[in-house]
């Protein structure tokens, strides 16, 4: 329940409002000023001039849309004026941004004449790439939208009619196959004749549901054939001879009932009369027709979606509006046409049919959620909604003829909508599709946790890799059924039933005899999954390892490095976390590992860092820390940091390495131009190497958690073969990135990766930058 002054507070504390501007482009020095306004700015106004359609390329209205009210309509309010609509525009620019990164103004038109407000906004087609209507009353919304939609070269999209029309529909595709009904064939009610009922029986007919199988009602009402008042064209196109007049006479022997309008319209009774298996669409907002408690205490074979986040498949425009414009916008569309409308349904429909990401069931607090009555459309943070329905979006307008700008590569138009949710997805894109390039076999030892089953049927589905379970295959069995996974392509060892079992204790026992081990403790050993798994990898029975998820780190290192062991000239492994910033990315080592290392052993972290650095394309800038800048504090401490330096540039001389130095000097250029012009180091490193384990640990969550950066780790360096660690809270999403991860590194080992990091970072620098 959220109280007023919560409310009041979300709306007025700090920054007044919801929304601000944030340039795009940098604006700290005289140079920089001299290109944003004039006169640099001159440039891209000629080329503007002579094209319009640069536009496009040198301004933000491709990526901009106009959110304009005249409060006529605002939510359950009524007519309560432009200027108190406000709050309402403000937040449907949030929603924009948040779901689909689509910029927007919101415009309010102190305006009741359609007349006035249709050239208003056709005034404002240069500045905007869209235009979405909001909380206009009916019938001018109607009159409005299609006056604007015949005059801009725009999408136009009034939201209140189609959103709800669209998301419902989705539902209703689904409602339809749960129940054996043929859409064809459905009598449905529409309680609420405005904009978003007309709009939901346009859609539901362009579904493929028959208009004389549509009753609409109103305040009046029964719409039927012969009736005067409150009538318009718009009611007049959906009246049909019946001799029903109430709502209750409609919903005698109803399939579908769709409402729009006020709460506590429909009774227990309504319900009852009904066909079997009903469907109830009870949308009103914030109270519903019906209550859900009501509904489903009424009726046990019901069907019930609500526009409540508190109660099962709830209606909710979010799921349309950001993904229809993000679609229409990335093919420069000219409109948002029926053909595309319905392909935003039919991606809802079907994308509500798929597994469920972690990431999903931790949102709304659940353990499990799938397609079936109480779930027949997606979740509003559900990532994949935008890849779905943006892009059935954009080639809908693609097939009929009103895309300007159409898309050649649907696999790069998914990274960039990936790019879209945040830096780290489109990093951990490079990952998936080098790894789908060559699939490695990657074991799990903990093949009986939930998580690691979902994240397996990913990797099989995405041909990102072999995925291998270690555990009881009547455990897993059970689970995969339980969890209605498709176990195809994964591999189950149980290692009690291994034929290899008695092989992999023997080797054990050769490896570790000289260190403690006898036969009875290596095949006491063997017991422990981890271990179990390591000898698959050291056996070439896998390509790398993922674990960690139910452990600490030291149980999964330690197997590791007792059995498969470091590469070559490598005396100590290390962790790296990969920080992500929205501008940039840096690395962070050893957070992991080593407790308090000495000079020797920062200088081999550096390398391993660097060397990993490179290898994904980055050119390594290292900075050593400290809390001294080249000599300012004389002390033991730091003077380690100087020899590990020094010990670096022997190794590696072609590395971009300096320090000691304090993290500030290291990330800022400003000090560095005004202090210290003599480093390598001008305020630009990406790999910050902490004196200890301590400082490293806090530095990356600190910059994690406060920074606003996203962490991908620890990566595990140095151990011979891949081994990537799992933290306890991992999600789905997380296992299939580290697995991505471990696959490309069995790839580069199977084409022959250098013995020694320092052979990596000697030679030609990437020419790529961080």
């Amino acid at each position: 329940m959220i109280r007023k002054q919560e409310a009041l507070d979300y709306h007025s504390i700090g920054r007044r409002g919801k929304i601000e501007v944030i340039s795009s482009k940098p604006c700290q020095t005289q140079r920089d000023l001299s290109l944003a306004y004039t006169p640099g700015v001159a440039e891209p106004c000629r080329e503007i001039e002579a094209n319009p359609e640069d536009a496009y390329r040198y301004t933000a209205k491709g990526n901009l849309v106009a959110v304009v009210s005249n409060g006529t309509a605002v939510l359950g309010l009524g007519d309560i004026g432009a200027l108190a609509g406000k709050p309402v525009m403000e937040g449907k620019g949030v929603l924009f941004k948040r779901f689909a990164d689509i910029d927007v103004f919101d415009i309010e038109l102190n305006s009741h004449n359609q007349d006035e407000i249709v050239r208003a906004v056709q005034m404002l087609e240069p500045t905007f790439g869209g235009i979405n209507l909001e909380d206009i009353k009916a019938p001018e919304c109607f009159y409005i939208e299609e006056k604007l939609k015949a005059t801009m070269s725009i999408p136009v999209f009034h939201d209140d009619q189609h959103g709800t029309a669209i998301i419902s529909g989705a539902a209703l595709v689904n409602a339809c196959e749960l129940t054996g009904k043929k859409i064809g064939e459905v009598r449905v009610v529409f309680s609420g004749a405005g904009a978003a009922g007309i709009a939901c029986a346009k859609l539901y007919e362009k579904l493929g549901v028959k208009r004389e199988n549509m009753l609409l009602v109103d305040t009046k009402g029964v719409v039927y054939k012969g009736r005067t008042e409150g009538m318009n064209a718009y009611k007049e196109y959906f009246a049909v001879d019946t001799k029903a007049r109430t709502l209750a006479d409609a919903m005698k022997g109803a399939d579908v009932f769709c409402g729009v309008s006020v709460k506590d319209i429909v009774t227990p009774e309504m319900i009852k009369s009904m066909a079997a298996k009903p469907v109830v669409f009870a949308m009103a907002n914030p109270d519903p027709e019906i209550t859900y408690e009501l509904a489903t205490s009424t009726r046990n074979d019901i069907i019930m979606a609500t526009g409540r986040s508190d109660f099962p498949n709830q209606v909710n425009n979010v799921l349309g509006f950001p993904f229809i414009f993000r679609g229409a916008l990335d093919v420069r569309a000219t409109s948002i046409n029926d053909e595309m409308k319905i392909a935003a349904s039919h991606a809802l429909a079907t994308l509500a049919k798929e597994d469920v990401p972690d990431s999903v069931l931790k949102a709304y607090n659940v353990k499990s959620m799938g397609f079936g009555k109480e779930y027949i459309i997606p979740k509003p943070f559900d990532p994949r909604v935008l890849f779905w329905e943006a892009t059935a979006v954009a080639k809908a307008a693609m097939e009929t003829g009103v895309a300007k700008q159409p898309i050649k590569d649907f696999e790069v138009y998914r990274d960039q909508l990936e790019a879209r949710l945040g830096k780290s997805r489109e990093v951990m894109r490079v990952f998936v599709h080098k790894a789908k390039s060559q699939p490695k076999r990657i074991v799990f030892p903990e093949g009986e946790e939930d998580k690691i089953l979902h994240a397996a049927e990913i990797l099989v589905d995405e041909k990102i890799a072999e995925p291998i379970l270690i555990g009881s295959k009547q455990v897993i069995n059970e689970r995969i059924k339980t969890l209605g996974i498709d176990p195809e392509g994964m591999q189950i060892v149980d290692p009690t039933e291994s034929l290899r079992y008695d092989e992999y204790t023997t080797t054990l026992y050769n490896m570790r005899k000289r260190k403690g081990a006898t036969p009875q403790s290596a095949k006491q050993h063997m017991k422990n999954r981890n271990v179990f798994g390591m000898m698959m990898v050291e056996m070439d029975d896998a390509d790398g390892l993922i674990s960690g998820m139910t452990q600490h780190y030291p149980e999964t290192i330690r197997p590791a490095l007792q059995i498969i062991g470091t590469r070559e000239g490598v005396k100590r492994v290390c962790g790296m976390y990969m920080l992500i910033f929205k501008n940039r990315t840096v690395f962070i080592a050893d957070a992991t590992v080593n407790i308090d290392p000495s000079a020797e052993d920062l200088a081999d972290i550096a390398l391993l860092t660097a060397e990993k650095v490179r290898y994904l394309n980055i050119e390594p800038k290292v900075a050593m820390l400290s809390f001294s800048n080249f000599g300012s504090t004389p002390h033991p401490l730091s003077e380690k940091v100087k020899r590990a330096v020094a010990i670096i540039k022997a190794k590696a001389p072609s590395l971009t390495v300096d320090g000691e130095m304090m993290a500030d000097t290291a990330t800022s250029p400003d000090i560095v131009a005004e202090f210290y012009p003599f480093t390598d180091i001008k305020g630009d490193a990406n790999v910050l190497i902490c004196p200890d384990l301590t400082s490293a640990n806090i530095a990356y969550k600190l910059l994690a958690k406060l920074g606003g950066a996203t962490a991908i780790g620890p990566i595990l360096l140095g151990i011979r073969r891949p081994v990537y660690l799992l933290g306890p809270g991992v999600d789905v999403n997380e296992i299939v990135n580290a697995t991505a991860m471990a696959v490309v590194e069995a790839q580069r080992i199977s084409e022959g990766m250098p013995a020694r990091p320092e052979e990596v970072l000697v030679g030609s620098k990437s020419a790529v930058k961080a």
